[in-house]
């Protein structure tokens, strides 16, 4: 395997794990919840932002993704609360509202941080390159892949392995006898939306980190965590990890074996995929 293979196979895997944390909290919300949240790019790009200036602010990475994450989720639980209860069930009006949301997302974030492109800063011990297999690869990229991993597996205990995740299952299957049973399954589903927008924070922090934050990175980010969770199937874990490999190696290697083709190479196979298995690959009927 060449230098430049072995690069870029790389590239595709951190990508992937970026795209992981994204569309992790989106199929949460898509999948579990039953809600179609389109805002939820526009909730990564003012995570990233809101993380980068506590990160300029305070000289810490990690305070700046802690206060990302905060802010996001309690942007979730306004939209969740305030607005989503009243439309919960129709999903044109799902999408209709999301879309309204994260529009005026992205004015309060031109008027906050204009226009310009930021980059979050890198904590010292993630900067640097370390050698894997012949070539020098950034630290932080290996570092964002290993946090993808640890992300899948806390998600999969969570969902899989305690209480909460099998209060959700029920929840989304059956609510009303989950509520006859004395538990607040509204309570259950608002932090689970809340969990959902926090890791859209975690990561636009990550993601401003290597792939920069601007005014249109909202709206490409959205897009490739929507073809994750189309192509890996809506409500699946596994699904999206799936999805965000394939995606993520596709539009690594494609841009390099066919950069004018960029696109087509991801949504190309994922229109094969849906007119096979319009679920996506893990996909259940609702």
């Amino acid at each position: 395997m060449t230098g430049i293979n072995l690069f870029q196979i790389l590239n595709g895997l951190t990508f992937a794990a970026l795209l992981f944390i994204v569309a992790s909290g989106f199929t949460l919300i898509f999948g579990l919840l039953r809600i179609v949240n389109l805002a939820h790019g526009a909730l990564y790009l003012i995570g990233g932002l809101a993380g980068y200036s506590v990160a300029e602010a305070s000289g810490s990475a990690a305070l700046g993704a802690v206060a990302a994450m905060a802010l996001v989720a309690l942007l979730g639980a306004v939209l969740e609360r305030g607005l989503m209860r009243f439309v919960r069930g129709a999903e044109l009006r799902q999408v209709l509202l999301t879309l309204g949301v994260a529009f005026i997302l992205d004015d309060i974030a031109l008027v906050i941080w204009g226009g310009d492109t930021f980059t979050v800063p890198v904590p010292a011990m993630l900067q640097g390159a370390m050698q894997i297999g012949g070539v020098f690869y950034p630290k932080f990229r290996i570092f964002v892949l290993a946090l993808g991993v640890i992300v899948f597996a806390a998600l999969w205990l969570l969902l899989n392995h305690t209480r909460l995740g099998a209060l959700i299952r029920a929840g989304v299957d059956d609510p009303e006898m989950v509520e006859a049973s004395g538990i607040n399954i509204r309570r259950v589903f608002l932090g689970t939306f809340m969990l959902g927008c926090a890791l859209a924070g975690l990561g636009g922090v990550i993601g401003g980190a290597f792939l920069t934050l601007y005014p249109t990175a909202d709206a490409e980010i959205l897009v490739f965590s929507l073809a994750v969770v189309i192509i890996g199937g809506r409500g699946s874990l596994v699904g999206a990890a799936v999805g965000a490999l394939l995606v993520g190696l596709l539009n690594s290697i494609g841009r390099v074996m066919f950069p004018e083709l960029a696109y087509f190479v991801i949504f190309g196979p994922m229109a094969l995929l849906l007119a096979f298995r319009p679920l996506g690959l893990f996909g259940k009927t609702a």
